[in-house]
């Protein structure tokens, strides 16, 4: 189908390897090249030939210039008969579109939830205490205010876990030796933590929370998307092969085999209903052995970075927004039941640093059945530049777990 024919134009906001993979899925779905507007640009999409164009807007994190933006973006690229479907691909660009939803909407199309259920799900206090109104597991958890001085004095077992509540506000903050979570195992190290992050200038909640003992593996995600009527269309659920083992980055999956377990997939997908959610949301979990249950760590309002694998399993991301927005089409709820390695890492990271003996197994026998797929290296991008700063990247990748001291 020719993109002058379809009655749509993506726009998505981002140039990181969410942004890609979403912009893969429409070309590879529609044959169309999206429209791209980030910050800065990034390799994963700075010299692609999938995008249409990138636009670099230096100041569109800016909450006061992100509507102002997009809306020249819409009056740029507008054509007649056509309508602007808007994706964003991280919780900042998110957040803003829904902020900014009353204005943007006439200019664009798109699948958000409102702000009041934002807030909800995106400050984990309050995230949490749906958890529990719903009947969703969380690990046992302190919420540790970073406007008192005071130290923090609850009742923990250690080793613990701090991070912020809001991440968002974290990461405006930045600071030397800054990480993503922090694993301490006493009070000292807690109030220490504490005091390091109070005086980067975050002020609002932070999380202390059980440890929950296991390696990547026992890390799990789950995608569901509801549509804009608020029909949930599609639930999967995944294991976590490896994660990255940078400090900073601990939490983004680079490996994923889809699993089927659906008493957890219909728990995550009734929760959603019940909060009257819409649009692709991606549940964190773990597998905690010492109970045998999953437990939710936080859900992203989109879809994540790891979701590719939908697409890659025959239920196109960017379809289920077309067809719920453009077309109008109401889907039946799918719980996705097939068996695929999702990967950006090289196979010899795969068959090497994946600790799990029976993962591993899955791993080596999925690759050799060729049911996988790393995304980073789409076909049909042919830009030499990018494949070459892409295989440089997969190099990295195995200096990076080679000289990794992740401690589980």
């Amino acid at each position: 189908m020719k993109r002058n024919n379809l009655p749509f134009i993506p726009v998505i906001v981002g140039t990181d390897i969410n942004a890609y993979n979403m912009a893969i899925s429409f070309h590879e779905q529609y044959g169309i090249h999206p429209v791209l507007v980030g910050r800065g640009e990034l390799s994963f999409t700075k010299w692609s030939n999938i995008p249409r164009v990138v636009e670099i807007f230096p100041n569109l994190g800016e909450r006061e210039a992100f509507a102002d933006i997009l809306i020249q973006v819409a009056e740029q690229y507008k054509e007649d008969g056509k309508q602007l479907l808007l994706v964003g691909t991280n919780d900042l660009y998110v957040r803003l579109i829904i902020e900014h939803q009353e204005q943007l909407r006439r200019y664009y199309t798109f699948n958000y939830i409102e702000e009041p259920l934002m807030n909800d799900l995106l400050v984990k206090k309050n995230f949490y205490a749906l958890c529990e109104k719903h009947g969703v597991d969380i690990p046992a958890t302190h919420f540790h205010s970073c406007q008192t001085d005071a130290p923090f004095e609850g009742d923990v077992t250690f080793p613990v876990i701090v991070k912020p509540s809001n991440g968002v506000l974290y990461y405006k903050n930045p600071f030397p030796n800054m990480q993503k979570v922090y694993k301490v195992d006493s009070y000292d190290e807690i109030n220490e933590v504490v005091t390091t992050i109070r005086e980067s200038g975050y002020d609002a909640d932070l999380i202390i929370q059980d440890y929950i003992p296991g390696d990547d593996t026992y890390m799990w995600d789950s995608v569901v998307y509801v549509s804009s009527k608020g029909k949930p269309q599609l639930v999967t659920f995944a294991q976590v092969v490896l994660q990255e083992h940078e400090l900073t980055a601990i939490g983004n999956y680079t490996a994923l085999i889809t699993r089927y377990n659906e008493k957890m997939m219909k728990v995550l997908q009734q929760f959603l209903e019940e909060v009257g959610y819409v649009g692709f949301a991606n549940f964190d979990l773990k597998y905690d052995p010492r109970d045998g249950t999953f437990k939710v760590f936080e859900v992203n309002i989109r879809q994540g970075r790891s979701s590719y694998y939908i697409t890659s399993c025959g239920h196109n991301m960017a379809k289920y927004l077309v067809d719920d927005l453009i077309y109008n089409v109401d889907k039946p709820l799918t719980y996705l039941d097939e068996e695929h390695l999702f990967t950006v890492v090289p196979k010899y990271v795969l068959k090497n640093f994946v600790k799990d003996d029976e993962v591993r197994a899955d791993v080596r026998r999925l690759l050799k059945e060729g049911k996988y797929r790393n995304p980073l290296f789409y076909k049909r991008d042919r830009h030499i530049k990018r494949k070459f700063f892409m295989m440089a990247r997969q190099v990295n990748y195995v200096r990076k777990y080679r000289n990794s001291e992740w401690v589980e």
